[in-house]
């Protein structure tokens, strides 16, 4: 209870309460429950700041907000890669090839067929001269070259009917292939085999007992030439790709 005061001033008596002064046991205890209130609103609201922001670094966080109002950049998706390394798919009812011949004495010959490396640097079986490939689907048989030209000749000739010859020439082709060979190779429509020389390179794509659609390419040649060749000595290398129908006209 506050206490009451009477103060007498002339003829008339005063009277009030009057409030007490606060003491050091009053104030105390408000001054701990005010600090304890205000520790845990400042745990609490850096709790909730801790929530919010994400876990970045703050290089990264700098940079978002450097990037904001920037355009936003599109990625093309990787292309699929597609059969034999070609650019576009061929179509379900075919088969895809692509021929390389080599360039230069480090860059080897190559024969794809349906996304199988037939003839190639990591197959080791490729040697100079021309590399020939027989594909009697799903057979394949392969021929080295050697020096002679005869065993070329007969395996040539023995191609059965309704099959694919693949032939690439690595380093040089030309200089022992005899008169027979050219004959036999020509016979199945090469027009470039007796135009030849010394390390030119060469594709060829023939089929043995069907025709293939005319649209196909199918030879392809690059002579050697100190004024332009790509390589010391030897042209550049070149290729021929495309999709064969799987049912021969």
């Amino acid at each position: 209870m506050r206490p009451l005061h009477f103060v007498f001033s002339g003829s008339r008596w005063a009277c009030w309460f009057t409030r007490p002064k606060p003491t050091a046991n009053t104030t105390c205890p408000l001054k701990v429950v005010f600090l304890v209130l205000a520790s845990l609103c400042a745990w609490y609201s850096g709790y909730l700041l801790a929530e919010l922001i994400p876990d970045a670094p703050l290089s990264s966080a700098a940079y978002s907000i450097h990037s904001i109002g920037e355009r936003p950049v599109l990625k093309a998706p990787v292309p699929k890669r597609q059969k034999c390394d070609h650019w576009t798919p061929c179509p379900s009812d075919t088969y895809a090839y692509r021929l390389l011949s080599g360039g230069g004495i480090n860059k080897y010959a190559k024969i794809c067929f349906e996304d199988n490396l037939l003839m190639g640097e990591k197959l080791g079986n490729v040697a100079r001269g021309i590399n020939i490939a027989i594909v009697n689907y799903p057979k394949t048989d392969l021929h080295p070259p050697i020096d002679n030209s005869g065993p070329m000749t007969k395996f040539i000739q023995s191609a059965p009917p309704k099959s694919l010859l693949f032939m690439v020439t690595y380093d040089d082709g030309s200089t022992r292939l005899n008169n027979d060979a050219k004959n036999a190779i020509e016979k199945l429509g090469s027009k470039e085999i007796r135009n030849m020389k010394f390390r030119s390179s060469w594709v060829f794509l023939a089929a043995e007992g069907f025709e293939l659609p005319s649209e196909i390419q199918r030879e392809k040649i690059n002579h050697s030439d100190t004024k332009n060749n790509r390589y010391s000595g030897w042209p550049a290398e070149i290729q021929i790709e495309g999709c064969i129908p799987k049912e021969p006209s």
